[in-house]
């Protein structure tokens, strides 16, 4: 929709996004409703699906777009958000 709600993060773990936070924020994404989008480099990833995540191979300083879009996307971009501040 138009109001989709969106954040930029940055990846500050020296290991990148690896499978412990993409696994953190694949519980979390799944418990809303609205598409829950994660885009590096013009590449996208639901954060519903794992795998996807990982496709990305998110690393150390790599710059993320987090965009939600639906119902409930407003808590779901105030909780991914802050996963990734504990990340």
């Amino acid at each position: 929709g138009i109001f989709m709600k969106s954040i930029t993060v940055t990846i500050h773990d020296k290991e990148g996004l690896h499978a412990r936070p993409a696994g953190i924020l694949n519980k979390a994404a799944k418990g809303f409703a609205c598409t829950t989008t994660m885009t590096k480099e013009g590449k996208d990833a639901d954060i519903k699906r794992i795998f996807a995540i990982m496709g990305l191979k998110i690393k150390c300083g790599d710059e993320l777009t987090i965009t939600c879009d639906g119902a409930d996307e407003d808590a779901a971009i105030a909780e991914i958000g802050k996963i990734f501040e504990t990340l």
